[in-house]
């Protein structure tokens, strides 16, 4: 009887416990640190996978409030079929000084029946069956040439806290390599001076609000469990204050091998949502005319400085040279 009474008072305490200790959630909203990664706690419309904030397929789908060293750094929507997120969601408030990358990614444990709250590192013995773990890239990325494609790129996390917590495979998908160091590469560096610039809260400090996701393929998998999509996308959208005004742009290319330059132009959210059919607050603006593009192309030119420099890659730390 004492036993039976134990056990009921243990379920008990776990019910009560807050849901600030969940790391995979039924949404995004049941953490309140975690909803801040979404402007104004509003997460994107993608038809049959996320609806109104409520994921439609809740045994594929889950909803990861990305946690690391007891602090909430982003949050994800990951696919336990394809083993690859769907998006990671973040919010960029500048950069700063830059830490040493791991040697090894992380995984997440809940995703297969772990209990720990956090992001950690895999279990020697544990089968993974709903996640990527480091042997699908490191064995058999070489033959697909592709590696290891942040969604939340470490240039883009402000203290080596926050980066090291970008280096999670729930945040990652099998990138072709030449573009993850091309055409990705340099857009990511760009849009990255554009949000230091131009991205200033009342404050004067940076803040953007940034969605990135993968568009699976068909059929093609690494190692005959993870996807390798077939296009990555990525959109901003934050206030201006010097001009007094939100401002938002999206860039997407295919994953696929580049041998010349090549360069990802920047799009309308209106454009990104006829792709996608997805659906972004009513702050951010959705489209602009032609000459507005046009000066928004010379902009990033200008604020990123390499786009018209020829064949180049880019490491993860914005590092850009020539080829």
């Amino acid at each position: 009887m004492m036993g039976v009474l134990s056990h009921l008072s243990t379920l008990l305490l776990l019910s009560l416990l807050p849901p600030a200790l969940s790391h995979v959630v039924e949404r995004f909203s049941d953490v309140t640190d975690c909803e801040t990664f979404f402007l104004e706690g509003t997460t994107p419309n993608l038809p049959g996978i996320l609806v109104g904030g409520t994921v439609q397929n809740q045994n594929r789908y889950k909803p990861i409030c990305q946690k690391y060293k007891k602090t909430y750094m982003f949050a994800t929507l990951y696919d336990t079929t394809n083993m690859i997120p769907v998006f990671s969601a973040y919010t960029f408030t500048g950069v700063g000084p830059r830490g040493t990358r791991p040697d090894t990614w992380m995984i997440e444990p809940q995703l297969d029946g772990g209990i720990e709250p956090v992001m950690g590192l895999e279990k020697q013995g544990v089968i993974y069956t709903h996640q990527a773990v480091n042997q699908d890239y490191d064995e058999y990325g070489k033959d697909k040439k592709v590696n290891k494609g942040h969604l939340f790129p470490k240039s883009f996390a402000h203290q080596p806290v926050n980066q090291d917590s970008t280096f999670t495979l729930t945040n990652a998908v099998p990138q072709v390599k030449t573009f993850n160091e091309g055409s990705w590469g340099k857009m990511e560096c760009t849009v990255r001076k554009i949000l230091l610039k131009q991205c200033l809260d009342n404050n004067g400090q940076p803040k953007a609000y940034v969605l990135t996701g993968a568009v699976p393929s068909v059929n093609n998998k690494l190692n005959n469990r993870v996807n390798i999509p077939d296009l990555l996308w990525t959109a901003y959208c934050c206030y201006n204050s010097k001009k007094k005004e939100w401002m938002a742009k999206a860039h997407w290319g295919e994953n696929q091998e580049e041998t010349n330059k090549q360069v990802l132009n920047p799009h309308t959210l209106s454009e990104l949502y006829n792709m996608l059919k997805q659906h972004y607050p009513d702050q951010c603006p959705r489209g602009s005319s032609q000459k507005e593009r046009e000066k928004s192309r010379e902009r990033e030119i200008g604020s990123g400085d390499i786009s018209g420099k020829g064949l180049m890659t880019c490491d993860e730390d914005c590092k850009c040279v020539s080829l």
